[in-house]
């Protein structure tokens, strides 16, 4: 039994044995009464209950703030942790930006030194070579010494007296070239299928143009004769 019903069932029995000993008259006489009979009380545990309810109720509340002020915090911290991960993506897009920029920035500068030095490049002036056989002579040889052909001036100048007297236009309609129908031309008597085949690049295609001509046939001599120097008949 709970100490409180206890306590007042106490309170109860107590209460009926002074209305017993109060019914003995003074003249010493014992009247026997019928002790009065305690009436029942009755408990009632609904308070308790209420007052339970009322805890839990608080407490249930007080966890649902705690929970809400959790919640607050976790979407704070998630907010933040956001934040800064896109502001460290805008820093980084915007260094990768000012990057690429100063990249550009110094292509471009190299570019345009590299143009300045092309634009100060002095140009190499071609060497002029007079327009008569000493020059064509003259010429053909420099050409013929880039080129790696080997032969002298005055192996070039012998051949030249001897298949044309000096003539760039010098053809020959008698031989037998020109009767199977490839006469000899210029200034070195070349038939067109060995000026076309022994052409040295960089000079013209024209049969008839001097240091065209002479770079061809001694092209072809050299093939042939080791140089056009050792050529001393038709060849």
């Amino acid at each position: 039994m709970p100490k409180n019903k206890i306590a007042l069932a106490g309170v109860a029995a107590l209460g009926a044995a002074t209305l017993a000993f109060s019914t003995v008259p003074s003249g010493g006489q014992t009247t026997t009464a019928e002790a009065a009979v305690p009436a029942e009380v009755a408990y009632s545990s609904e308070p308790i209950k209420d007052v339970k309810a009322n805890v839990t109720d608080q407490l249930a509340g007080a966890g649902l703030k705690v929970e809400a002020i959790a919640a607050k915090k976790k979407a704070a911290a998630e907010a933040a942790a956001k934040a800064e991960a896109a502001a460290q993506k805008k820093n980084a897009a915007r260094a990768a930006a000012e990057k690429k920029a100063e990249q550009q920035r110094e292509a471009k500068a190299a570019a345009s030194r590299s143009v300045q030095r092309i634009a100060f490049q002095p140009v190499a002036a071609k060497k002029a070579y007079s327009n008569n056989l000493d020059g064509w002579i003259r010429e053909a040889l420099s050409i013929m010494k880039a080129k790696g052909i080997p032969g002298s001036y005055n192996g070039l100048h012998r051949n030249i007296m001897r298949e044309s007297s000096g003539n760039p236009n010098a053809i020959n309609n008698w031989d037998i070239n020109a009767r199977n129908g490839i006469p000899s031309k210029g200034l070195l008597q070349v038939i067109p299928p060995t000026f076309k085949a022994y052409h040295v690049p960089g000079t013209s295609w024209n049969i008839y143009d001097p240091v065209a001509n002479i770079t061809a046939a001694a092209n072809y001599a050299a093939d042939r004769y080791g140089s056009i120097d050792n050529v001393f008949g038709a060849y």
